[in-house]
């Protein structure tokens, strides 16, 4: 396992375990708070990113902002998708049943796992990601439900790109929720709210 990581196990064997991707610059401790507010009964398997930037951990890597160098990403995406494999023997946790919680760059990853590897997630929650590629066939994501946090004003992840994501992620049969602040790249607390609510009616209440 060649990811550096945190695993937490949880109280709530059924829930999902929450796979915990960082923005640039951050670790594996960044987004620990965050899976307490999103369900602090569930699994959380937090992962720092191969790549450095500058000295900064990233997931794969970029020719500029905004511009990804896909190589890297079809190669990190592979790499990120067999360490779940690997950590779902290790820790005993079920394979079918991780869902992604990914900040920026972590969105990302976590949206290229789902453009590039049928049921590689059980739903996702991305803040502020981008699309993964453009031009590839996606596998089909019928019930997969995803929830997009996104800025109005955010001048990387723009409203278009957003846009854009959501129609190629319910495409290919994902139920995508989308919400919107009026702010900029920024994680806002009324967006973990929103994705704490929306995991509750995802993952708690239909079971």
């Amino acid at each position: 396992m060649n990811l550096k990581h945190i695993f937490q196990k949880g109280t709530d064997s059924e829930a999902p375990t929450l796979l915990l991707l960082h923005g640039t610059g951050g670790d594996e401790n960044d987004l620990l708070p965050l899976a307490n507010r999103i369900y602090p009964g569930a699994s959380v398997l937090s992962v720092r990113g191969n790549v450095l930037e500058n000295g900064m951990p990233r997931f794969f890597r970029r020719l500029a902002e905004g511009v990804f160098d896909e190589e890297d990403l079809v190669y990190r995406t592979q790499e990120l998708h067999e360490f779940l494999d690997q950590a779902a023997v290790t820790y005993q946790i079920e394979r079918d049943n991780i869902v992604a919680v990914g900040y920026s760059n972590g969105a990302n990853i976590a949206g290229s796992l789902l453009f590039h590897y049928p049921n590689s997630l059980k739903g996702a929650i991305l803040y502020h990601p981008m699309v993964p590629r453009r031009g590839i066939a996606l596998p089909d994501m019928s019930a997969i439900p995803v929830f997009i946090g996104a800025g109005t004003n955010d001048p990387i992840c723009t409203a278009k790109e957003t846009e854009e994501l959501n129609r190629l992620l319910t495409e290919a049969g994902a139920d995508v929720t989308v919400h919107w602040d009026s702010y900029g790249h920024q994680l806002t607390v009324k967006e973990v709210e929103a994705s704490a609510a929306w995991f509750t009616e995802m993952f708690r209440n239909n079971r």
